[in-house]
């Protein structure tokens, strides 16, 4: 990394990297090689955010407690019995270093609303801008299933969103991304670039640890999240979190070379694919850079701010089943807002200005209605105008029919364009649904 460019970075370890997984005791060295390896990036300059998983597994560990509950309030309980512990190892392991710690504890209904989700990050951005190193974890204690972000990897996505971060660090217990699980098939290969999440073909179906949540599977929805908001995220060994350094320089280094020549996120074929990774490998090995998996993130500002808040803060509580031609005219550039006459379909139940994930379904030929036969493929998310019973009484139709449906005419728009968010990566399961439909 050059010394006049200065990145923000944001960094996410797992509960097995601060915590043995048998006796549940804290694994100070490595807690203090990461604490190193982040007051090195600082004294360089750059901007720092610690994701910290830990909490319940050290609460395990003050309660002699062999392995974690399913009673969510005793996790709960747990939690708060740890939290203060591990916000307390950080800020002595950073203090050792002159360098100040902040504790941020988050769950989705302290983002619910777009103002709360502003003043969030904007607490995130003065802190940084105070030479801070935040300190971010889910609130655990007084979170439930209804308000979780689900894993601490999608709350490092979101806070790298939040922040307008550069880089995405998430530490693992594997060097990189692997085609198979490496420790059961001997032939699983590294993959170190990926420019499209369509092209991968990796098997990532394994748990995480037992006193995590996440494994890969969450680690790649993660980067999906944050490379649709211009983040570049890698995935890296926790046990060697100084390879950080030298990752980070390398990615500096080659970014704006594979940002001009790669054509990032254009649609390629899997061959194309590990034509690239195979020679991104080669290059590791050529420059002697630690193993790692980079996954390039979208052009900066492509997702806007309120997009990415609607996409990724809120919770849906339903779903619309809009038709293919619908999706085409509400997601071009100058695009509308949901009308009723595109809305072949409601589930769940929900009121109004509730977020709902926006689905793309087939009609049937015969009546003309969705077709419930055949999957739906989720494409976005909106607020909408009105409730879900009100939306299922109105669907179909024109907008000059909507006051004899309801008793009320509030707007035209099911969803108004302003409150439309939608992914930026291309789906592979749409593609052949829009296909599917023209057919």
């Amino acid at each position: 990394m050059t010394d006049q460019k200065k990145f923000t970075i944001v960094v996410k370890v797992g509960s097995s990297s601060i915590v043995d997984e048998v006796t549940h005791e804290p694994r100070i060295a490595n807690v203090s090689m990461i604490v190193e390896t982040l007051v090195a990036l600082r004294r360089q300059g750059h901007r720092i955010v610690l994701v910290s998983s830990g909490a319940i597994a050290i609460g395990l560990h003050r309660m002699g407690v062999d392995k974690k509950p399913k009673r969510l309030s005793a996790v709960q309980a747990l939690a708060a019995l740890g939290q203060g512990k591990l916000q307390s190892l950080w800020d002595s392991m950073f203090s050792y270093r002159n360098q100040k710690t902040a504790q941020i504890l988050l769950t989705r209904n302290d983002i619910t609303d777009f103002s709360q989700f502003r003043n969030a990050e904007n607490t995130l951005i003065e802190l940084l801008d105070m030479g801070v190193v935040p300190i971010v974890n889910e609130n655990d204690t007084v979170s439930t299933q209804e308000i979780k972000f689900g894993d601490n990897d999608t709350l490092s996505a979101i806070t790298a969103g939040m922040c307008n971060a550069d880089f995405l660090f998430l530490l693992t217990d594997v060097d990189c991304l692997y085609t198979e699980n490496p420790r059961l098939n001997p032939n699983a290969k590294p993959v170190v670039l990926v420019k499209n999440m369509n092209s991968l073909e990796v098997n990532t179906k394994s748990s995480g640890s037992s006193i995590g949540t996440g494994g890969m599977e969450t680690k790649l929805i993660a980067a999906d999240l944050a490379t649709n908001a211009g983040v570049t995220t890698v995935i890296c060994n926790s046990q060697r979190p100084h390879d950080m350094i030298r990752i980070a320089h390398y990615i500096c280094e080659m970014d704006a070379h594979i940002r001009e020549s790669a054509e990032i996120l254009s649609a390629e074929s899997h061959e194309q694919f590990q034509i690239t990774n195979a020679a991104e490998f080669s290059q590791l090995q050529h420059q002697k850079i630690p193993l790692h998996t980079r996954f390039i993130g979208q052009p900066r500002n492509a997702v806007k701010n309120k997009e990415f808040w609607l996409l990724h803060g809120l919770k849906p509580a339903g779903a619309l089943i809009i038709d293919p031609g619908c999706y085409e005219a509400i997601t071009r550039r100058n695009r509308a807002g949901l009308l009723p006459v595109g809305v072949i379909g409601v589930e769940g139940e929900f009121g109004q200005l509730e977020c709902v994930d926006i689905r793309v379904g087939i009609k049937d030929s015969a009546t003309g209605k969705w077709d419930r036969s055949k999957s739906t493929v989720s494409v976005g998310r909106g607020r909408c105008n009105y409730s879900s019973y009100e939306i299922d009484k109105i669907k179909g139709l024109h907008t000059h029919e909507i006051p004899s449906a309801i008793e009320y005419f509030d707007s035209e728009y099911v969803v108004h364009r302003h409150n439309l968010a939608f992914p930026l990566h291309k789906n592979s399961e749409l593609e052949l649904l829009m296909r599917q439909s023209s057919i």
